[in-house]
């Protein structure tokens, strides 16, 4: 029983965060929200801080199986796509660690340290990945092109989010709102591609403005 009424916990709290924002919730409104006492809830885990870094952890994971070069082979635009489709998923399912993520990060260094992590291995990945396109005659860039549009990508993938609320776009509206940074983000490499790969990227991403 223990270990359902743990995740549960985690379950409950991260779709408060979600919904409410991380800063906007106590361990008291997640106890209400359960209905168990705050000391059960104290019995799994120490305070919030404690939930959000298993929250965390979960994100990390599962963004670690996502930003990942292809193996054995050179990439295409498809694995452009299929990631920033999964990433961006992955953002939303743990979207207060992004909207709250100057406020986490400042408070919390293990956060901050894992995020900064986080975002090296991003930055790598879409670097190799924009590396592989050029091998395989699929872009035209130099050194310092790829490395500014790697940064670039990652830039707009952390802050889209946060960018979008304060613009005034609806909190919830989500599958929208996400295609349309899948969007900007492959914009940013169509003007790289040679002239046949450009206008396969350009089907590619209107798919997400429909």
């Amino acid at each position: 029983m223990a270990p359902k009424t743990r995740e549960r916990i985690l379950d409950i709290s991260l779709a408060m965060f979600n919904e409410r924002g991380e800063p906007n919730v106590t361990t008291n409104h997640i106890a209400d929200e359960l209905e168990i006492s705050p000391g059960n809830l104290y019995y799994h885990f120490r305070n919030k801080e404690d939930i959000v870094e298993n929250l965390f952890a979960r994100y990390e994971e599962k963004i670690d199986r996502v930003i990942v070069s292809p193996d054995e082979r050179l990439p295409n635009l498809e694995d452009i796509w299929l990631q920033l489709h999964l990433a961006f998923e992955t953002m939303w399912e743990f979207r207060f660690i992004y909207r709250d993520l100057v406020d986490l990060t400042s408070r919390n260094r293990k956060l901050r340290m894992h995020f900064g992590r986080i975002l090296k291995r991003a930055v790598e990945n879409v670097t190799a990945i924009l590396k592989g396109l050029v091998e395989a005659e699929i872009m035209r860039a130099s050194r310092a092109e790829i490395e500014a549009t790697a940064t670039n990508v990652i830039l707009i993938c952390t802050f889209w989010l946060s960018f979008n609320a304060t613009r005034g776009a609806h909190a919830e509206k989500g599958s929208e709102d996400l295609g349309q940074g899948i969007f900007q983000v492959m914009m940013l490499i169509a003007p790289f591609l040679r002239d046949a790969e450009r206008l396969h990227l350009n089907t590619l991403a209107n798919n997400y403005r429909k």
